[in-house]
């Protein structure tokens, strides 16, 4: 919904209520409104806060801004989004990554907050006998680190999605729900019109930790309050 809430912040949030999302995850945005105003605003509409992502630069210079801006706001996760190709070009990269990560998730913890690393596909690059996001899970401690898996970005690195749900299913409150193309391009489609089977994925998540389904699709090719729209449909209709 980013060119959506860029028009019209409070506006896009009441079309999403009415289509029956329980919640939203934010990405930004949100600037212009002190956290009062934005609570008051969900309140009003009956969603729920299933986290916030956060640019690991905030995090590194501004961590206790961040926290205290996002406990105003009642938001109890904060999620790391995405690694600069720069931060993450090594095994040793990846060490040092879970040594800060560490650090930001015990800082959070202090404050009632989650701490949340959400992946792309270039974490699943290997080096040696592991992958950069088994160095972040193996590395990093539980009580401080949680992560939000994207069924998408698993399935573009040739993984299976039930396989690290399976192995790491103490530590994964939020699951991103993408579909993808069938065909060659492999882009990304709303939940129900790609082939990604999400009724086994939503059965094991019902019985594990999972607290959130977050519908994100990372670009439409139709009117994105049209694609979430779909999504929903489909995901009430499994759920």
């Amino acid at each position: 919904m980013r060119e959506e809430v860029k028009k019209d912040f409070a506006g896009t949030l009441e079309k999403i209520a009415a289509m029956g999302y329980d919640g939203v995850e934010f990405a930004g945005y949100w600037e212009d409104y002190r956290p009062t105003e934005l609570k008051k605003i969900l309140d009003n509409l009956g969603l729920r806060i299933a986290g916030s992502h956060i640019p690991l630069d905030m995090l590194k210079s501004d961590l206790l801004q961040v926290i205290e801006y996002q406990q105003e706001l009642g938001n109890k996760k904060i999620i790391c989004p995405y690694l600069l190709p720069e931060e993450r070009k090594t095994k040793e990269d990846y060490l040092r990554l879970a040594g800060l990560f560490n650090e930001i998730g015990k800082k959070c913890k202090e404050h009632g907050i989650t701490f949340i690393y959400h992946n792309h596909d270039f974490e699943l690059h290997r080096f040696g006998d592991e992958t950069g996001l088994e160095i972040l899970l193996n590395e990093t401690n539980p009580e401080w680190m949680q992560f939000e898996l994207d069924i998408y970005w698993l399935k573009k690195a040739g993984e299976e999605p039930l396989t690290w749900l399976a192995k790491y299913q103490d530590r994964i409150p939020l699951i991103h729900l993408k579909d993808m193309t069938d065909d060659k391009e492999e882009f990304f489609a709303e939940l129900g019109t790609g082939k990604i089977d999400f009724k086994p994925i939503i059965n094991f998540g019902r019985q594990h930790s999972v607290e959130w389904w977050v519908v994100e699709q990372d670009k439409c090719k139709r009117d994105p309050l049209e694609s979430i729209k779909i999504s929903i449909s489909y995901l009430k209709s499994i759920l």
